[in-house]
């Protein structure tokens, strides 16, 4: 994919607010879990097909949205040493480019994470604004929209319902359910009960400026870039029912081998095939777990509707030799089981945790790291299969042909998502370095039986 875009403009939006404007010097303080998250933006593409709004129809769409989610208007306010502390509810505005390109849509499809992707959107670092967006004009009258936004502002959730309210009120409708922001649910008990061991999990210790003088940020090496490649597997619903079926044979949850548990299964070992681990070495697979399904407050869950961060990781562990010499069912319980145990008591003690033990002091920052490039042995999945990322709809009724993430360039680091197809289809996104991409072809869309999958 080589698109050669041309930036025509780049403004700021702010929000537009009937009939008057709220005070400009509010702060939102951020939650334990908005700073034990990536502290970066995260970048999505998505491609419509004409009939598509004019800019300036989307774009009044979204200073109508801001009014409504006032953080994403906002900047970061950080203390002495740059750790982010809160929210400044300015309304100082979004980044707003408009672009084209000459280039027709079906010239440069299938769109798959890869550098070249970097040209839809804005810039990822050095970024002072918590949203960018970049509307790109095709030759053939499609839309590209890049849309950016900072993690510590918004869990994938948070940012998927703010995109589908966008497109409400671009097309004239209301927003939909406001956002829900009472940070005082998160309040730790006295005394707090840290059940829970937290340090490895959401924090560790060490420090990360040393670390990255040893280290290389994954957006700055030009090793990294063009040695990893995006790897995009699809997985249709015959694979799937396959899938399942192996991952629940001999299982003692057969009730609980989901869509995402026989994915994930299934690629956690392939992706370790194809690495050449050594059989003693240890494999953790990093997978993010919603609070808004398992937290409890005031004997209710956590609204839907609640806009930051909400997300704690399970770390299923394996070593090599037992992953791949076991059954399929045997990695699906190690996810099943780890995913369990970050349940309501899990986040409760988190929170008492983490309100409680000076980080900073301890020299703890969070195992979120945004700037670690190669994860091997280790894996991290991002599953977006249940948000309504698919349903963004600015007018002209056809849903988004493409929805991705952008490139970047952090070995280990997958994503999974329904297929545009919309058929229950799911697609996986898979970040390899380009020398084990062969071994992982071979293993990861092999069809499952007894004669083709050693199982």
């Amino acid at each position: 994919m080589k698109v050669k875009v041309k930036v025509e403009t780049t403004t700021i939006l702010k929000p537009t607010y009937e009939p008057t404007s709220p005070p400009s010097t509010h702060v939102l303080p951020l939650t334990v879990f908005d700073k034990v998250t990536y502290d970066t933006h995260i970048a999505v593409i998505y491609a419509f097909r004409p009939p598509t709004p004019p800019n300036a129809t989307i774009k009044l769409g979204l200073q109508k949205t801001l009014a409504g989610y006032r953080e994403f208007a906002g900047r970061l306010g950080r203390d002495e040493n740059g750790n982010p502390k809160l929210i400044l509810l300015n309304d100082e505005g979004v980044k707003l480019v408009e672009a084209s390109t000459d280039a027709r849509l079906d010239e440069v499809m299938p769109l798959t994470p890869s550098p070249a992707a970097w040209s839809l959107h804005p810039a990822l670092k050095d970024v002072e604004e918590l949203v960018q967006v970049q509307l790109t004009r095709f030759g053939c009258g499609s839309l590209v929209v890049g849309f950016t936004s900072h993690h510590l502002v918004a869990d994938g959730r948070s940012t998927s319902k703010f995109l589908v309210a966008w497109g409400r009120a671009t097309r004239g409708l209301d927003v939909g359910p406001l956002p829900y922001r009472e940070r005082a649910i998160f309040a730790p008990r006295e005394p707090p009960v840290v059940e829970h061991d937290h340090r490895g999990a959401e924090y560790e210790t060490r420090c990360r400026d040393e670390n990255l003088k040893l280290g290389v940020s994954s957006f700055q090496s030009d090793y990294l870039v063009d040695g990893i490649v995006f790897h995009k597997v699809h997985f249709t619903l015959d694979f799937l029912s396959k899938l399942k079926s192996r991952c629940c044979t001999g299982s003692s949850s057969t009730s609980r081998c989901s869509t995402f548990v026989s994915v994930a299964a299934h690629l956690w070992r392939t992706i370790t095939r194809a690495r050449n681990l050594g059989g003693s070495d240890s494999t953790r697979f990093r997978i993010s777990v919603d609070g808004r399904t398992r937290m409890m407050v005031n004997d209710s869950r956590v609204p839907d509707e609640y806009f930051g961060n909400l997300v704690l990781w399970a770390f299923p562990t394996s070593r090599v030799e037992d992953l791949l010499n076991e059954p399929l069912s045997y990695a699906a319980q190690l996810i099943n089981d780890a995913v369990a145990r970050v349940n309501d008591g899990y986040f409760k003690s988190f929170v008492d945790f983490a309100s409680h033990v000076d980080v900073e002091e301890e020299g703890l920052v969070p195992t979120a790291d945004a700037e670690k490039s190669v994860l091997s042995p280790d894996l991290e999945v991002h599953s977006w299969l249940r948000y309504p990322f698919y349903d963004v709809d600015f007018g002209g009724g056809c849903r988004p042909c493409v929805f991705m993430p952008s490139f970047f360039p952090a070995e280990g680091v997958m994503f999974m998502l329904p297929s545009f197809v919309g058929d229950g289809s799911v697609d996986a996104f898979v970040p390899l370095l380009r020398d084990n991409l062969d071994a992982f072809e071979k293993s990861a869309t092999c069809w499952i039986n007894n004669r083709e999958v050693n199982y």
